[in-house]
């Protein structure tokens, strides 16, 4: 790692993490530290435990009957799975983007309110607010604030992924979780994105999964590798790429399988 990576705090510490589906196991003893303020990507072939690591930070997979886990995640030193801990709370600080935009069939302005109203926010100016300050940060704003009584269904692809990126933030995270997030999209839609992600790293802790290398590359501080289910490598991305530890990574990178 660079000095200022590996100085960072650690927001979301994993330790000793296995996933198990019924009988199967997803996910085989993970232990890392992803720093505050940093993008994090996760990379590996198709099946090797990315997306149920991801999930797991937000405990996305308990609506998945028979998963169970073994190990510890703790966020800002709070473990995630103490009996007391709310999971509605626990997704308000989690905020998650997934493959496909999935924009409610709701207006604009509905979509981004659609989360604090949940939470509790019923003035209308305080929702404009949010509204506004959450379409803003997601580089939206100003393509979408003369129709957000328009229906979200009607944006371009890329606009309703940054729509979703603009309902997670609504709630005021201080984590957000992608899975793909550029995997639908065309190569200006994603150009957007990955530079949405880069004016929100230093407000926000992201992880994000890619099987794009080149993406990985560019907008993250540090990589972790994962395949069948084990993480093979983690560290700064740079280093990662250019000269990495283990001969598994450089197979990856380099073509020779996955």
């Amino acid at each position: 790692m660079t000095s200022e990576t590996s100085n960072a705090r650690a927001k979301i510490e994993i330790e000793g993490l296995s996933i198990f589906y019924g009988d199967a196991q997803a996910l085989h003893n993970v232990t890392m530290n992803i720093p505050e303020n940093r993008v994090t990507a996760l990379i590996g072939p198709s099946g090797c435990g990315k997306s149920t690591l991801l999930r797991s930070i937000n405990r996305m997979n308990e609506i998945i009957e028979g998963v169970r886990h073994e190990g510890t995640i703790r966020i800002d030193s709070d473990n995630i799975h103490r009996a007391d801990m709310h999971v509605d709370n626990l997704r308000k600080r989690v905020g998650m983007v997934f493959q496909k935009p999935n924009p409610f069939p709701k207006t604009i302005f509905d979509n981004v309110a659609y989360g604090p109203r949940v939470h509790g926010v019923r003035s209308r100016g305080e929702l404009a607010d949010v509204v506004e300050k959450s379409l803003k940060r997601a580089a939206l704003w100003e393509e979408v604030k003369d129709r957000l009584n328009s229906s979200a269904l009607a944006l371009s692809g890329g606009q309703q992924q940054r729509l979703c990126i603009a309902r997670a933030l609504a709630v005021g995270p201080d984590i957000l979780l992608m899975d793909e997030p550029t995997s639908a999209l065309d190569p200006r839609s994603t150009s957007w994105i990955e530079d949405l992600i880069d004016s929100l790293r230093s407000d926000y802790t992201i992880v994000i999964v890619t099987h794009n290398m080149q993406q990985a590359s560019r907008v993250s501080d540090l990589t972790g590798f994962l395949y069948e289910g084990k993480l093979v490598e983690f560290g700064d991305t740079t280093q990662l790429f250019v000269s990495p530890k283990m001969k598994q990574t450089e197979d990856y990178i380099t073509g020779r399988f996955g």
